[in-house]
């Protein structure tokens, strides 16, 4: 893991303010979805990325009631059907 040296407060409603630096360097936008985990005392926050309902594909996707499904899984489907 890298440090960046920048030291953030915890506000009274639990907010912290991620620095426009990183923000562009990890191309978080306003309102962008970040996932948050936990590994043993660390908190990682990282950028949502939604994935195939299916294969967890990032790419070619499609909403489907709610659900993301890429290409390959629509074409594998509907092969099937």
């Amino acid at each position: 893991m890298k440090s960046t040296g920048i030291v953030r407060k915890v506000d009274e409603l639990g907010r912290i303010v991620l620095p426009i630096e990183l923000r562009r360097t990890m191309d978080i936008a306003v309102r962008d979805p970040l996932e948050v985990y936990m590994a043993e005392d660390t908190v990682i926050l990282k950028k949502h990325q939604p994935a195939c309902v299916f294969c967890n594909s990032y790419k070619d996707l499609t909403s489907y009631k709610g659900k993301n499904i890429c290409s390959s899984c629509v074409t594998a489907l509907l092969k099937k059907a």
